[in-house]
């Protein structure tokens, strides 16, 4: 999650103008070479936090480049691999800080997933001078719509793990010191 972090702040560099490749079409390729590099990170967190589960998978998942195939194959493997995204509320009941409650939209789900993953795979690509150009204009007014619904299914999100009954509770900063911190949660009896 630390990653994605400093990868989003250099997305946010190069639409911000604090950044540049000096050439503008190269700059949005960077930023959407950028943007795919964070989807990959999302899925891969996934294989990551279940590493003795998805060891037998490695060869497999190593060769894998379509994002349909791998989030697939991730479901097929724990169907709860995708962040959920939440939001804390304040608790009403005795002895509860906080009830989390799951965000319904304004952030990435798996379908836009999918569609941003193939966007930013396909400008990487040289134009064929007979078929359309890249609208590099495109890009550079979706980018930011897709950063900012990868903030908010980040921001604070619920992961189960393989065969774990604990809920995960991923925060992306905290107030304190700007870092990622993660809570376990078990049922209680």
């Amino acid at each position: 999650m630390e990653e994605i972090k400093r990868r989003i702040s250099v997305v946010w560099s190069f639409l911000d103008g604090k950044s540049s490749t000096t050439y503008k079409a190269t700059t949005v390729e960077s930023t959407c070479l950028q943007v795919r590099k964070i989807l990959e990170l999302i899925a891969l967190a996934s294989v990551v936090a279940n590493k003795a589960e998805f060891a037998a998978q490695n060869e497999k998942f190593a060769k894998l480049w379509n994002a349909k195939m791998i989030l697939n194959d991730l479901e097929r493997l724990n169907p709860q691999f995708y962040p959920r995204p939440i939001k804390e509320v304040p608790s009403v009941r005795p002895g509860v800080k906080n009830d989390i409650q799951d965000l319904t939209e304004g952030f990435l789900t798996k379908d836009d997933f999918l569609k941003v993953y193939e966007k930013c795979g396909a400008i990487m690509h040289s134009d064929n001078p007979y078929g359309r150009k890249t609208d590099y204009w495109y890009y550079d007014t979706s980018i930011p719509e897709w950063v900012e619904k990868i903030r908010v299914l980040l921001n604070a999100h619920a992961i189960h793990l393989m065969n774990d009954e604990k809920l995960y509770l991923v925060h992306m900063q905290e107030a304190k010191d700007n870092k990622v911190r993660a809570y376990t949660f078990e049922p209680v009896k």
